[in-house]
């Protein structure tokens, strides 16, 4: 490499002036052994190429982050059309729509847990540091047919199935 090179020539260079010449001063050595080699180019070379990374790296987070933004309108997007399509299919009681390029069906939801009063939830349902409910353990015994205070399930709400071909 260029640059492991030219240390090796800056230092031999420094080294040799500073041999013959003990008494030199710092200032007048580091001229000297700069006119002599070309390692201070290298490293300017070196230090805009990083300078040049850091600017495309501060222009991607700005790419990435209005990216991010525009990903997040097309899902909410998306989802708001699901919700519309399901809503219709609902309504008019249609069970089942086939395309050529996919198939939607609603089918029955699984029933959601609900919080009625947290002060009732028995303490093996919390977990332990900072109270915090395990919810996926509440509902699989509610959904087992226990009876659990201050919970419940809710009815399930129809889902809507698209598979695509």
């Amino acid at each position: 490499m260029n640059l492991e090179f030219a240390s090796a020539a800056y230092r031999a260079i420094r080294d040799r002036i500073r041999a013959q010449d003990p008494q030199i001063d710092e200032q007048t050595l580091a001229d000297t052994v700069e006119g002599l080699t070309d390692l201070h180019e290298i490293v300017q070379a070196v230090i805009r190429a990083a300078l040049t990374d850091e600017a495309l790296a501060r222009g991607l987070k700005c790419q990435i982050a209005e990216m991010q933004d525009r990903l997040d309108r097309l899902q909410t997007r998306a989802a708001k059309r699901r919700q519309i399509a399901k809503d219709v299919m609902i309504e008019l009681d249609l069970k089942k729509l086939n395309a050529p390029d996919f198939t939607a069906s609603i089918r029955e939801g699984s029933p959601a847990l609900v919080v009625l009063n947290e002060d009732d939830v028995p303490k093996i349902y919390w977990q332990p540091g900072e109270p915090r409910l395990k919810r996926q353990k509440l509902a699989e015994d509610l959904k087992q047919g226990d009876e659990i205070a201050g919970v419940a399930l809710a009815d399930p709400e129809p889902v809507l199935s698209v598979r695509t071909r």
